[in-house]
């Protein structure tokens, strides 16, 4: 059970890292450092906005309209710290 465990929080530290990357991708993009008419810039964003987008939608049809600043990175991101909080002082479910 020890290593369901630890599946577990790989599963959360690697949704961390592509949620991180996607929001510092999005700045990079807004502030035209990125250009997403290269191509492999343009492969790497859609692909991660495949990932994160299933994941961002139940957020955003709870949160309200926020005029053009998106909260739902930040809420998912609290709610995958939270879990890891769970699961840690859950530990001795799994051992």
């Amino acid at each position: 059970m020890q290593s369901l465990f630890q599946i577990l929080m790989l599963i959360l530290d690697v949704v961390w890292f592509f949620i991180i990357v996607h929001i510092i991708m999005s700045w990079l993009i807004n502030f035209e450092v990125l250009n997403l008419r290269q191509q492999f810039v343009a492969q790497i964003w859609y692909g991660l906005n495949r990932i994160v987008e299933p994941i961002y939608r139940p957020v955003r049809r709870i949160l309200p309209s926020m005029s053009g600043i998106d909260l739902a990175p930040l809420v998912v991101l609290i709610g995958i710290y939270a879990l890891r909080i769970i699961l840690a002082n859950n530990v001795a479910f799994f051992v």
